[in-house]
């Protein structure tokens, strides 16, 4: 059994992307599915300092079945690698994280926890802005769909691609 799990893990590791090439300067997703229990590299929850969207896949998700699991978590990185370039022209953090727990850093060195565990999906994004509150899309969204939520929850240009060119003088 503990064979068999390990060679989903891996499986779900090393299945290319069949929608797309991977950028190279792209969240490293291989890095979200630890490669056994003692592997605890995203497990230790994030602190967020910044606008943010976190991308989560909690050890929940491992209840999906290997093809489901190796399907959804490819589905979730394409979809993700689509609105990358999005929200680094705006200057919005792209994060990952398997830990079930987020923390959001605020004045006088207080944090606000939010909690991912108990959610419809053991797997989806969480859009943070420090200064508000904090919005959970559980799930796979297709880009269009995430980009329209990243747009509202950010307040974001409907051209979100390009930089905004730098005035010199």
């Amino acid at each position: 059994m503990f064979a068999s799990a390990l060679a989903c893990l891996t499986a779900c590791q090393t299945r290319p992307v069949a929608r797309g090439t991977p950028r190279g300067d792209s969240l490293d997703f291989a890095q979200l599915v630890p490669r056994d229990s003692t592997d605890s590299t995203l497990l230790i929850p994030r602190v967020i300092t910044q606008p943010s969207v976190v991308l989560f896949w909690l050890p929940a998700a491992d209840t999906l079945g290997a093809d489901d699991r190796a399907d959804t978590f490819d589905d979730l990185r394409y979809y993700t690698e689509q609105v990358a370039p999005a929200l680094e022209a705006s200057g919005i953090k792209l994060l990952a994280t398997n830990a079930d727990t987020v923390y959001v850093a605020l004045p006088n060195n207080t944090r606000r926890t939010i909690l991912l565990s108990g959610l419809d999906y053991p797997y989806g994004y969480l859009l943070i802005d420090p200064g508000g509150p904090e919005r959970i899309l559980t799930g796979v969204y297709a880009d269009d769909d995430l980009l329209d939520e990243l747009r509202a929850y950010f307040d974001l240009p409907d051209d979100t691609t390009t930089v905004q060119p730098r005035i010199t003088t």
